[in-house]
């Protein structure tokens, strides 16, 4: 008689929905952190980005017009998403991501493709894998049009008013304070009270009306936010590095 030497095959496990959902949180996070390194970003940007939104977002839940879109799923999806709002900068060459003087039009052109580059990859992986969510059309539309206008002036697609998703309005805020008041390597950042005056002048032009006066009703949490998350003299000293030495690079080309 032979003894049977078939490999037996591995128990199957199931994966707990609640860690798979960790799980993908944190690789999401860990590839915006590569993005946001190479546009001399610290990963307490996408706290804080984070952390804006969901203030944003529960104060303007409580205006009916927006409170049958933004429910906790929703809010939930898009907090999820905000880390890879910026991802398409991955696609931007050093020499005009990181370059410090005022870009040229043909530099100009380029940057702006950011928008279009991180709404592309996430729409090709949904092709090649056959998969939509919700929290894929969520990042889809922060990724592209997170820089529209209210008014009709911003990119890539020049919508305005309410052709522009909400997720994306409410990001736009977030993202903007947040550029406002960061130290760079080149420029220092604003004040909190010039980042308010700034965004107050932009309501009905480069904001919407709506969420601009979220804002300012929690802008003290969104000072509290910055001052909690504001970057590290560790963080300030990886940014020149980075830059360094990617100028450094280009230079060599």
């Amino acid at each position: 008689m032979t003894s049977d030497t078939t490999p037996s095959t591995p128990a199957v496990t199931t994966l707990d929905p609640v860690d798979a959902l960790q799980a993908t949180q944190v690789v999401v996070f860990a590839l915006a952190t590569l993005a946001d390194m190479r546009d001399s970003d610290t990963e307490s940007h996408m706290l804080r980005v984070q952390r804006y939104v969901g203030a944003l977002c529960a104060q303007l839940q409580k205006l009916p017009a927006h409170a049958e879109v933004l429910t906790p799923t929703y809010v939930e999806m898009l907090l999820t998403s905000v880390p890879i709002y910026d991802m398409g900068t991955m696609g931007i060459p050093d020499r005009i991501l990181l370059k410090p003087g005022r870009l040229t039009a043909d530099e100009v052109a380029i940057m702006r493709t950011h928008t279009t580059l991180g709404h592309d990859a996430l729409a090709r992986a949904e092709k090649t894998l056959g998969y939509v969510s919700p929290l894929l059309t969520i990042a889809k539309e922060i990724t592209l049009c997170h820089q529209e206008k209210w008014d009709g002036t911003g990119y890539p697609k020049g919508q305005w008013g309410a052709q522009i998703p909400l997720s994306a309005r409410i990001v736009a805020v977030a993202d903007v304070y947040d550029a406002l008041i960061s130290n760079k390597v080149y420029k220092d950042g604003v004040s909190h009270a010039r980042a308010v005056e700034i965004i107050t002048e932009g309501r009905g032009a480069h904001f919407d009306p709506d969420v601009v006066d979220a804002f300012l009703q929690v802008q003290e949490a969104f000072a509290a936010i910055a001052q909690r998350h504001a970057d590290t003299d560790a963080d300030m000293q990886q940014k020149i590095e980075y830059m360094a030495n990617a100028i450094a690079e280009v230079t060599t080309l």
